[in-house]
């Protein structure tokens, strides 16, 4: 079936223009017969649950060793693991609705649960770094003494392993489905495997005499998880707010323009939803053209920008005549018709 629309009107004379919506299927031939939002939701499922059992698993031997030892470290480093682990479910959620179909309340899906599940993890992980913070401090107003250090460094030798095997799953599988969410939450979990090896550090300035490494690597490890969150918190925030990276839009308006019969790119916009990626743009062609071949031409930007961008989930493409190519073209000026008040469209 082939989901591609076309829309014609005139103004201003003989203005005419076209419109076509490009989304899975294409000059007679289709992009799969799974819709793309599904599978790669489907990944991001399957990496979420395999990274959550394993960050469960290490916070849970780390909970032990913090008990018999009381080492402030390792408790920093075990909450930010447990806080780490729970910022899969609101991750999970946001790729079970992805898979749900537009409806007639939400024309656009779901992909923004997407976004806001990145909103609570840049809020969980802030949470961490307050409470890790917090019992660093009263680590060092009220010290106490750090044993079984054996058990700390292997426990922080665990997290390292543990955290590092969860960032690459999610950075690498983040990324190929373009999930800033779960890039974001991959590098998060990066930096938590340094931090763990920041308590080995700190149970190894215990055994050699000096009991303030313990409190101050617990510390610092608050303060690279406040880094976490800034850094995380604009990626998110920007995406939520419409923004989009320069690049892309600059390779949207470079392989439009190569399309045969394009005589210019004028506008491009694009954001996301969620993992996946939006985009119109208007076009020029020869003033000559018939609607029929414009249309065509339209076709085949959206033809091309699908094959470019795996992850665009729809591209609706203005045809203008080159002569009146731009947005400035479209505005029509104040004006009153049919007894109505003045106003513009």
């Amino acid at each position: 079936m082939d989901e591609s629309r076309h829309h014609s009107h005139s103004h201003h004379g003989d203005h005419a223009h076209a419109h076509a919506a490009n989304r899975l299927v294409h000059g007679g031939h289709t992009h799969g017969a799974i819709d793309p939002s599904i599978t790669t939701s489907a990944r991001g499922i399957r990496a979420i649950k395999w990274s959550f059992v394993g960050l469960v698993i290490t916070a849970l031997i780390q909970v032990v060793v913090v008990w018999i030892s009381g080492s402030v470290g390792l408790l920093a480093d075990t909450i930010h693991n447990f806080a780490d682990a729970t910022t899969a479910i609101p991750l999970w959620v946001a790729f079970v609705f992805a898979r749900r179909k537009p409806n007639a309340r939400f024309t656009f899906g779901y992909g923004r649960v997407e976004d806001l599940a990145g909103v609570t993890i840049v809020l969980i992980i802030a949470f961490s770094a307050v409470v890790a913070g917090y019992e660093a401090v009263q680590r060092f107003l009220h010290p106490q003494p750090v044993s079984h250090l054996w058990a700390v460094a292997t426990a922080s030798i665990v997290s390292f392993f543990g955290n590092e095997a969860v960032a690459v799953l999610r950075i690498r599988v983040g990324r190929q489905i373009e999930s800033a969410a779960l890039v974001a939450d991959g590098y998060h979990a990066r930096v938590d495997a340094l931090t763990s090896l920041a308590v080995l550090i700190g149970a190894l300035g215990v055994w050699l005499g000096f009991p303030l490494a313990d409190p101050i690597v617990g510390l610092l490890i608050s303060i690279a998880i406040a880094r976490i969150v800034w850094q995380s918190g604009k990626v998110v925030f920007t995406r939520l707010l419409d923004g989009v990276e320069p690049h892309l839009v600059d390779e949207i308006r470079h392989t439009a323009g190569h399309t045969p019969g394009v005589a210019k790119v004028t506008d491009v916009r694009a954001r996301w939803s969620g993992h996946r990626l939006r985009a119109e743009l208007d076009v020029a062609v020869a003033a000559e053209l018939s609607v029929a071949e414009g249309h065509a031409i339209a076709k085949e930007v959206g033809h091309r920008l699908s094959h470019q961008f795996p992850y665009l989930s729809s591209v609706i493409v203005h045809v203008d005549p080159a002569g009146e190519a731009g947005e400035e073209f479209h505005h029509v000026h104040e004006h009153t018709h049919d007894g109505l008040p003045l106003h513009s469209h």
